[in-house]
């Protein structure tokens, strides 16, 4: 495997591979998926996914296992959430065995080209677009699947260095009975205006509130959001609620599992952002991370709003943050019994 462009130290989305995986969708039913080449696909300028934004997504990991083989984070799951974000859209649900039969092809292609080092991992982007040449304005009648990869490593360039928060008062990512809890493109163009004033700001990421009261912590731009409340035996982590304008986050669901198996006690609970912030200032928050395929687990140091700054704890990585990446890492890579069966090998 050689990238087709960008190099080390390999920037989030440019070090491609050498091949993609390729599916139409015509009269009802979809053709076998195709490895070939990476390379430009044809486009009509009256491509309706271009015009109407019927384009929905995914983002899963492979990664060298220690023993010098392959394997892939929960593919099953993105599966299955993909079929959830193509149904919401009026798409067709892309099969899930077809799914997992693409991952595995792309990989067992491109994997062993993945460098030896355990900071790179294999970003896999299966997307999923309305490519027939119609503007009526209704769902597409033809659609293609693509699944290509990338070579990245740490999604914030410091790696496990504690990232500063924007909250963001002025904009909304989604809207109650909306898409937030889909995977789809259109989410992700809305929220780049207030990821700008963030990084104005000095700050990494965005944390987003509800689109109602604009009172309710939701997550972050492209990621999840957890606080550690306490320290020892009495730390609690908590997180918010899915309300309908949350992603169900795969890695989400995976922090939850791992830090329940630990014995920590998990909360998932609306939480006020006034309440976050007197907690932050009293010191009872004492870490918080951000999770997501991505950024695997991310610790946060601070947030910014309005012009002042909450710490978190003492604005370093905690314990509890550090033990939940280490041990999601150690599954990542096949150093830790894969419990839950999350590891598909290659």
């Amino acid at each position: 495997m050689t990238a087709v462009q960008g190099a080390a130290p390999f920037a989030f989305g440019e070090a491609f591979t050498n091949h993609m995986v390729v599916s139409s969708w015509r009269d009802g039913s979809w053709e076998p998926p195709r490895l070939r080449p990476y390379g430009p696909l044809p486009m009509d300028p009256a491509m309706a996914g271009l015009h109407y934004g019927q384009v929905v997504f995914e983002g899963l990991k492979g990664h060298r296992l220690v023993n010098g083989g392959l394997g892939v984070f929960r593919p099953l799951e993105h599966a299955r959430r993909f079929q959830r974000s193509a149904r919401r859209l009026v798409m067709p649900e892309f099969p899930a065995d077809l799914f997992v039969g693409a991952v595995e092809d792309l990989v067992r292609e491109d994997g062993p080209g993945l460098p030896d080092d355990p900071a790179l991992s294999l970003y896999l982007r299966p997307v999923l677009f309305a490519s027939e040449a119609s503007l009526a304005l209704r769902p597409a009648r033809a659609y293609t699947f693509v699944l290509l990869a990338f070579v990245t490593g740490a999604f914030f360039s410091d790696r496990t260095d504690p990232v500063r928060i924007w909250v963001s008062r002025d904009h909304v990512r989604a809207a109650p009975l909306g898409t937030g809890e889909v995977k789809c493109a259109g989410n992700y163009a809305a929220s780049f205006l207030a990821q700008q004033e963030a990084a104005a700001q000095g700050c990494s990421q965005v944390l987003w509130l509800d689109p109602v009261e604009r009172t309710w912590v939701e997550e972050m731009g492209g990621m999840n959001v957890f606080f550690v409340h306490g320290t020892g035996e009495a730390a609690e982590v908590v997180t918010p609620a899915r309300s309908g304008t949350i992603l169900a986050g795969v890695t989400r669901d995976s922090v939850i599992s791992l830090a329940t198996r630990r014995g920590l006690r998990v909360r998932e609970e609306r939480i006020a952002l006034e309440d976050l912030r007197e907690r932050c200032l009293a010191g009872d928050v004492t870490e918080a991370f951000a999770c997501g395929t991505a950024a695997v687990i991310s610790p946060i140091g601070g947030f910014c709003d309005a012009g002042e700054t909450w710490t978190v704890g003492d604005g370093r990585q905690g314990p509890v943050t550090k033990e939940l990446r280490d041990e999601l890492v150690s599954v990542h890579r096949g150093l830790s019994p894969d419990e839950e069966g999350w590891l598909h090998r290659l």
